[in-house]
């Protein structure tokens, strides 16, 4: 395990493995480094580097809440980056790592050599959004984490319907945890909720779409889940057209996310890799 401290005094928690071309992994909205373990044995090639967001994972939680935003968790990585002397790297983006990505693109060109998006585009549907605000910040009622997977197989079963029990099981434990008291913890600051809700109400939403168009002259590869209810095909194929040497894929039997050990994700992977040696 290892921590660096940001310039704003928090412990963030990153864990890297191999050697070669550095591969910057960064999770989903309330996920941390576990979002990627089904990926890093593919990459043997390359130092995957894999980073706890502020208040997620095993990072400290920040005292200011609103400090859970795109801009400053960009920012974190960036100075993960000159913690490790990294000058460039590929970044890989789940969900809101992705929305960092595009970030980044625009505020750090030249930090990137390329990015990768995992079901995640310039526009997010209505449906997703609300399914997230359904349990962001929010305990999940269940006695235990064996009961937490049996949950999360019934509620995936039409979008994800070919992942074993036995996976669902190492996901509840990646997402959750145990309560010596009985029940399920949050792996992350509960206060999320708060800073979502409270940056909506803001309302100086950025136009993501001049953000995806700092990726114009970077590599990049985007993987889609065929059953994404947060990530629309229509908004999928706009990409395209708007980057058209974008390596695209949808991978079956997935919605949002696909675990990124599925052949279709990792051939666009190592294609986008191999585009960058």
């Amino acid at each position: 395990m290892a921590r660096f401290t940001t310039s704003d005094g928090l412990s963030l928690h990153y864990e890297g493995q191999g050697d070669g071309p550095a591969v910057l992994c960064l999770a989903g909205l309330t996920r941390n480094i576990a979002d990627f373990t089904y990926l890093v044995p593919h990459l043997p090639e390359h130092r995957v580097i894999r980073m706890d967001y502020r208040g997620r994972g095993q990072s400290e939680y920040a005292k200011d809440y609103m400090s859970y935003n795109i801009l400053r968790e960009g920012q974190d990585a960036i100075e993960l980056m000159d913690h490790l002397g990294l000058e460039r790297v590929t970044l890989m983006g789940t969900s809101r790592g992705g929305l960092i990505a595009m970030a980044l693109s625009v505020t750090h060109p030249g930090r990137l050599n390329g990015v990768i998006l995992n079901d995640i585009g310039p526009e997010v549907t209505d449906l997703g959004i609300q399914r997230i605000m359904e349990y962001v910040g929010k305990e999940p009622p269940f006695a235990n984490l064996n009961e937490a997977a049996l949950a999360l197989q019934a509620g995936f079963a039409a979008s994800f319907p070919d992942v074993p029990a036995a996976r669902w099981r190492e996901q509840a434990a990646f997402m959750w945890t145990d309560k010596p008291g009985g029940g399920v913890g949050l792996r992350y600051d509960a206060k999320l909720r708060d800073a979502l809700i409270g940056q909506a109400g803001v309302g100086d939403v950025p136009d993501l779409w001049q953000l995806f168009d700092g990726l114009k002259d970077l590599p990049l590869a985007t993987i889609r889940g065929a059953n994404s209810d947060l990530f629309a095909s229509d908004t999928f194929d706009k990409m395209a057209r708007r980057h058209p040497d974008m390596i695209g894929v949808t991978v079956p039997n997935r919605g949002h996310v696909p675990f990124l050990d599925e052949p279709e994700a990792l051939s666009a992977i190592h294609q986008l890799l191999e585009k960058i040696k």
